[in-house]
C-alpha cells in the first residue's frame, strides 16, 4: 500500500546556504534524532552539475549530485541494539531547486524522497522554505498497513520535528 509524508519548515536563512547544507550527505546524521544512532557507512559522490546557479563556496563542500550513493546504518527502534542499513541514490538535482534519493535498499519496499527548496520572504525576512515530499511502501504482506499506521508514520513524524529544530540550531551555527 503506497502512502505518502509531507512537511514543510520556513528558515530564515539564504536558500544557497540551505541548500549546501542538505546537498552535503555528512550533514545527515546532524539532524537526526540521536536515538536512532544514524552513522555514515559508505559516500559514493558524483560531481552535480556545473551551471549559472552554482552557489559560492559549493567547490570546498562535497555535494552529491545525480549518481552518488549514500549507505548509512541506524536502529530501527531507539535504544535497542538492532541496525537497519539505508543505501539511497540521488536521483535528481538542481541547484538551489531541488534535489531527490530514491531507497536502494533498505527497510522499505519503496521509498522516495525529494527535498524541494524556495526562496521565500516573510515579516521582511529572505529566507528559504523547504518542503519534503515522501513517497513509500511499507511492504510486510498484510502486516504492512498496520506497521505503516502505528509506527512508520509517527516515525517520519517524529524524526522530522527533530530535524526541523535540528535544522534551525545548525544553520544559525555555520
Amino acid at each position: 500500500m503506497s502512502a505518502r509524508f509531507e512537511t514543510e519548515q520556513w528558515v530564515g536563512v539564504p536558500i544557497e546556504q540551505v541548500f549546501l547544507f542538505f546537498a552535503n550527505p555528512q550533514n545527515l546524521p546532524r539532524i537526526m534524532p540521536p536515538a536512532t544512532g544514524t552513522r555514515l557507512l559508505r559516500i559514493t559522490l558524483k560531481p552535480p552539475p556545473d551551471g549559472v546557479a552554482r552557489p559560492a563556496g559549493a567547490d570546498e563542500i562535497p555535494v552529491a549530485g545525480v549518481g552518488s550513493e549514500i549507505v548509512t546504518s541506524f536502529r530501527v527502534v531507539p535504544l535497542l541494539p538492532l541496525r537497519a542499513r539505508w543505501t539511497a541514490l540521488i536521483t535528481e538535482f538542481e541547484w538551489n531547486d531541488h534535489f531527490a534519493d530514491t531507497q536502494v535498499k533498505g527497510p522499505f519496499k519503496r521509498f522516495q524522497h525529494r527535498h524541494q527548496l524556495s526562496a521565500e520572504t516573510q515579516n521582511g525576512v529572505a529566507g528559504t522554505r523547504v518542503r519534503d515530499v515522501i513517497n513509500y511502501e511499507v511492504g510486510f504482506g498484510l502486516i504492512g498497513p498496520l506497521a505503516e499506521e502505528w509506527f512508520v508514520k509517527a516515525q517520519l513524524q517524529k524524526t522530522f520535528r527533530y530535524r526541523q529544530q535540528a535544522l534551525l540550531k545548525l544553520l544559525q551555527q555555520d
